[in-house]
């Protein structure tokens, strides 16, 4: 398989290469196109200084031409390629080149062809245009000027032609080696930073895959790139990093802390009845009593674990009926009261009835948990429960508690997370609740959030209700 890199400097040198072959073909073409022009409109110009001259050699008064200049005229031009022939009005021959000097023109004529053929590959053959001769409007006579044709260059032409081509060419050599360099220096620049977040994604791979817990994950890449795409890419990665980094912290404090929550309440369980084994204690109403409390802990623990895996691992069913909200809130306060007031603590409704189309026992938990949080973490003051209409219901809590801090607030409705452990330990709190409640309100798509000052309380937002039938 091929790497990116290769596969980038490929691509980007076959691309420009063939748009510079490309390009430097066109530009050939157009450049001998317009040569070709400008070489038919010198050959048309010559032929007209031509007939201007042998005009010039015309003697009004003997009615005749120069015979001595008329020839050196014909020589000179013959040199260049123009094969001239004069005849007078009644078309009796002045001058011929072919038969003053027929082998030299014969050789100039082929040595014009074959220049034309070997160096520029046009098949060339002898054309003749024919040129009035007058004087003062009265026809003096006619010239016949014979070239290679369609068309010929000079000697210096065709140099002129060759140089421009291979300057064509070793331009489009020149680009193509610095399009090559350019697509390396480019492939690695974009596949640097790609192999890098791959060696880091496989480093977090094998981190995990070795199931060690002696070690650290620490995974970052440079982000400093001057293309944004590759930086967001870095940035994610060592976001993925930091945050697998601070998973993996979560779950070993969250293994510590329950071991905690579990050793606690069996030590009890353990040590009383042991004793009530050992006939220490008498196994009276209180002790039993205390030993069924631990149970129901432990039981709350291990239920509330297990209904949070099912949220996050399986699909909710929900069971959507129509009922209503404002019931429904002041039975999740009845049930919640008992425990605010054994801390001094009241809960307010400002509801009004309406229908909500949802799962009734599934919504109960949510508000449930979301008053039962208020309640541990709010000492004294109140909780107000809100209902609210718009498009869709809204519902608020808000309590007077301790509050929850800037940098804690975008993690608490993750997976046992807990704000502050010992506080936590303290209220019975294992950073479940608010995590099977986002998962209800998620799986019913409803919103839910929370806003929050330290020392002012807290307030929980749950949106996007939909209303059931009245």
């Amino acid at each position: 398989m091929i790497s990116l890199r290769k596969r980038l400097i490929l691509t980007y040198a076959l691309f420009i290469s063939a748009a510079l072959f490309i390009l430097t073909a066109g530009l050939n073409i157009f450049a001998q196109k317009i040569f070709e022009s400008f070489v038919k409109d010198t050959i048309k110009t010559h032929n007209r200084e031509i007939v201007d001259a042998i005009s010039e050699l015309y003697n009004p008064i003997q009615q005749t031409f120069d015979r001595v200049a008329l020839e050196s005229i014909g020589m000179l031009f013959m040199h260049d390629g123009y094969i001239v022939d004069v005849e007078s009005a009644d078309t009796v021959s002045l001058w011929d080149a072919r038969t003053m000097d027929m082998q030299h023109c014969v050789e100039v004529v082929q040595d014009i062809s074959r220049r034309m053929k070997t160096q520029h590959g046009i098949d060339s053959e002898l054309q003749n245009t024919s040129y009035p001769l007058t004087y003062h409007g009265i026809t003096i006579g006619q010239v016949n000027i014979a070239t290679v044709g369609p068309f010929f260059y000079t000697e210096s032409e065709g140099k002129f032609l060759a140089s421009l081509n291979r300057l064509l060419i070793i331009a489009a050599c020149v680009f193509i080696i610095l399009t090559v360099c350019v697509s390396i220096l480019l492939g690695a620049s974009i596949a640097r930073p790609i192999n890098a977040a791959s060696k880091a994604a496989r480093q977090i791979a094998s981190f995990y895959a070795s199931g060690s817990t002696q070690r650290t994950l620490k995974t970052t890449i440079r982000e400093d790139y001057k293309t944004l795409e590759l930086t967001e890419l870095s940035k994610s990665i060592n976001e993925l990093s930091a945050e697998l980094a601070d998973s993996e912290r979560r779950q070993k404090q969250l293994t510590s802390d329950i071991a905690h929550e579990l050793r606690t309440p069996l030590a009890s369980l353990q040590g009383t009845i042991e004793a009530m084994i050992d006939g220490v204690w008498a196994p009276d109403r209180v002790r039993l009593t205390n030993c069924y409390e631990e149970i129901t802990r432990l039981s709350k623990l291990v239920e509330d674990m297990r209904v949070l895996t099912g949220l996050e691992w399986e699909s909710i069913t929900l069971h959507k009926t129509d009922f209503d909200i404002a019931a429904l809130l002041e039975r999740v306060a009845d049930y919640c009261r008992p425990a605010a007031n054994e801390k001094g603590i009241a809960i307010h409704l400002k509801t009004v009835s309406a229908k909500v189309y949802a799962d009734y026992d599934r919504a109960k938990q949510v508000f449930i948990n979301l008053v039962s949080n208020a309640v541990q973490y709010t000492d004294t003051g109140h909780i107000t429960i809100t209902v609210e209409f718009s498009c869709n219901i809204i519902i608020k809590i808000e309590d007077t508690g301790i509050g929850i801090a800037k940098d804690d607030l975008p993690h608490i409705f993750e997976r046992f997370y807990r704000t502050d452990k010992s506080r936590a330990r303290s209220t019975g709190g294992y950073g479940i609740g608010l995590s099977i409640a986002a998962a209800i309100a998620t799986a019913h798509g409803w919103t839910i959030s929370a806003e929050s000052e330290m020392g002012r309380g807290t307030c929980f937002t749950i949106t996007h209700l939909p209303r059931g039938l009245p």
